[in-house]
């Protein structure tokens, strides 16, 4: 029996329904299996040969590395330096290495070899004075007192109408000035957010989450305005247990702070700037990832 024109119509629609839905299924499923797989990279071919070809000299120090020297900052002698991507940051950034920390375990290093004029490490108990500067300066750390990055530029304006009201009378003597509204407040975070802001500087803490707190409640940090990124999530193959995901190694805290900093507080659409941050934890990732999908229960060898 032949069948209707409608009836066939709502075949057709029903059948291009479900594979749109399959589509986005499985669009979703390969995005959950590669978070990484839609980065703006340079290539990383000479990362290929140089895993192949095997661990390689440092030319500073004479060690025994696979793609770069974790003490030097450099790449080792079969990556030419000059295939590298350099990333280009808008701030700058300290990233404060607890001494027991594993250096070829470290993925602030990646920082460094990426974006080496904007970025700092400094091995604990080294830490940079930011006592005078400390409304220009946040530390990227989960806690209770911590903001989203959306909020810097409006409690470092606070701390900046603080000084000032400081250095006319002291800390202690109230201000002259009448009491400010919640809507004066809400205008200022408006139009802080569309002049950019005070921030100049962002300090991390590269440890394993076990060892943080020494120097999280360093009085020397202590000071500082804290950001938490809460929405992101680590994929990061040595992930501590009993952690939330949303605990980021090093490189994926830069990373995505520079992202929602690019978007939150510049306003500007991102275009991939900061990809690169990624150049070499993106390759990693998929070593991990491939030495699992082989039945190598992820024991592939990434001790530089």
């Amino acid at each position: 029996m032949a069948l209707s024109p409608s009836v066939c119509l709502q075949e057709c629609k029903e059948n291009n329904a479900k594979f749109v839905e399959a589509k986005q299924s499985q669009t979703a499923f390969i995005a959950s299996e590669d978070p990484l797989q839609n980065l703006c990279l340079a290539s990383q071919d000479i990362l290929h040969k140089a895993q192949q070809s095997g661990r390689s000299r440092c030319l500073q120090c004479g060690g025994s590395r696979m793609f770069y020297c974790y003490t030097c900052y450099v790449p080792v002698g079969n990556v030419p330096t000059e295939q590298i991507p350099l990333v280009k940051l808008p701030l700058k950034i300290d990233i404060i290495k607890h001494p027991n920390e594993t250096d070829g375990k470290s993925t602030a290093v990646h920082a460094k070899l990426l974006a080496p004029d904007c970025v700092n490490i400094y091995t604990y108990p080294c830490i940079p004075e930011y006592e005078e500067r400390d409304h220009e300066v946040v530390l990227v750390f989960p806690g209770p007192q911590s903001i989203s990055v959306k909020d810097i530029s409006f409690y470092l304006q606070k701390r900046i109408e603080n000084k000032g009201r400081g250095n006319n009378g002291g800390p202690d003597k109230p201000s002259l000035k009448r009491k400010r509204t919640e809507e004066e407040e809400s205008c200022d975070l408006t139009e802080n957010k569309c002049k950019g802001t005070a921030l100049k500087r962002i300090v991390f803490i590269d440890s394993t989450w076990n060892q943080t707190n020494k120097i999280s409640t360093d009085e020397r940090l202590r000071g500082l305005l804290q950001v938490e990124l809460k929405t992101r999530k680590t994929c990061f193959w040595r992930h501590q247990k009993g952690k939330p995901d949303t605990f980021l190694s090093t490189i994926e805290a830069i990373y995505y702070f520079l992202v929602d900093y690019h978007t939150e507080l510049l306003r500007e659409k991102y275009r991939g700037q900061y990809d690169n941050l990624l150049f070499f934890y993106s390759f990693m990732y998929r070593l991990v990832k491939n030495a699992k999908g082989a039945g190598g229960k992820g024991k592939t060898e990434l001790t530089h």
